[in-house]
Formats: structure tokens, sequence, C-alpha cells
């Protein structure tokens, strides 16, 4: 059984979770480079959140939001993801919501705050959900580009009995110069499982949460005779 991971994982973190015996190889298909843009003031918007990198990217760009409720114009911070949320704590703050993805996230602000004011910090290729959906139902929102990602779009020869997706961008870098056909399809979250509907008719199976754990949890269980 030979597993390929479309990015870098600790090597003992995967021979910890599935085993000595498993053949994992690691390839990244994509990469990311922060983008240097101006601070400006943030009173009076919520922000948005859906990636660890659209987290570190507004800190290095010397944001600086207030999360003081007592305070007049305070900033709620909403997220994507348990990592996210952990990135966030790391800065020193903490998350008003955090929801599994951005399907659910859209779905929560039009069903509850319509009156606020969004900023979403994110990268070039962001998945369109919250600009398709929120403007629709009158709610303010906009992007703000603070990373970009780059599609590697690699040339992969050897055979995998399985590969694991870990975003839509790095699903259309495989797909571009690689089969999907004939493999065991694992994806971490619904977003990536959709994207990956696009280019395949094979079975997806798709982690609960957007985590390691969960999709180490999906792999053992799908392929456990196996492994």
């Amino acid at each position: 059984m030979k597993i390929l991971f479309t990015k870098n994982i600790d090597q003992s973190i995967i021979s910890k979770e599935l085993g000595e015996d498993i053949l994992v190889d690691c390839t990244e298909v994509i990469k990311t480079r922060p983008i240097t843009i101006n601070p400006f003031d943030l009173k009076n918007y919520s922000l948005i959140f859906t990636s660890v990198n659209g987290v570190t990217s507004f800190f290095k760009n010397l944001f600086k939001p207030n999360e003081d409720f007592t305070a007049k114009n305070y900033n709620k911070i909403y997220c994507v993801g348990e990592k996210t949320k952990r990135e966030l704590r790391k800065h020193g703050f903490g998350t008003f919501k955090v929801l599994k993805n951005a399907d659910a996230l859209s779905l929560f602000i039009i069903g509850n705050c319509q009156h606020e004011q969004f900023l979403h910090f994110c990268g070039n290729l962001a998945i369109n959900v919250l600009d398709n959906e929120l403007p629709l139902q009158n709610i303010k929102y906009k992007k703000i580009t603070v990373y970009n990602t780059e599609e590697i779009n690699p040339l992969i020869p050897e055979k995998y009995h399985a590969v694991v997706f870990f975003s839509p961008s790095g699903v259309r870098s495989f797909a571009r110069r690689n089969s999907l056909e004939g493999m065991t399809l694992f994806s971490i979250g619904e977003t990536t499982s959709g994207e990956l509907r696009n280019y395949t008719q094979e079975k997806i199976f798709t982690s609960e949460e957007n985590t390691l754990t969960s999709i180490f949890e999906l792999i053992r269980k799908e392929l456990g005779s196996k492994i």
C-alpha cells in the first residue's frame, strides 16, 4: 500500500498514525507567499479568516484588531476550522464563531449577522462561497488578499494506491498533469471534495473535520485491512 499526501507532513506523525509498514510520500503541489499591504483601521468591521495563511499574513502586515467587547469599535472574529482558530490564539486573539467550512459560515452570517460588515483576509485563490452569497443578502463583504497561492502542477510518475488532498487549489494543481482514476481518494473537508468532483467520478472519502486527526482516522477506517 502506497499513499501520496499532497503536502508535507512530518514522517514521525504519519508513522505514529498509520504504522511503520505503510509507504507514504509527501509532495507539495502548491506554494504560498505573503503579500505586503499597508494596514488600515479595522473599526466597525467583523473579520473573517478561512485559513492559517490568512491569519499569519494578516499579522505580518501589522494589522491590529480590537477584541475588547467593552470598547465602541471592537472587531468580532469569525473563522473556518480549528487550525485557523489555533493560529489566532497564537497571536493572542480568540474567535467569536468557528465554523467547519465556508458554506457553514455563510449560512451562519446570513441567519445571524445581517447588520454587520465583513472583511475577509484570504489568498488570491480563496473560494467564492462568501462573496457569491453574502452580497445577495445585502450584507457588506469585501475580500482583502494578503497572500498568493501558486499551483505548482507537478508531474508525478509514481503510481499510488491512494492520494490525500488538503485544498481545492491542491486538487487543481495535481489534476492538471496527473490522473485521479483508479486510486482511493481522500479529502480534508467537503470544499476540497467538491473540487475533486470536477475531475473524477471515483468515490471520494471526506473527513468530518478539517484536521489531520480526522483525515488519519478516515484513512485507518477505509484502508485498515490494507495497512
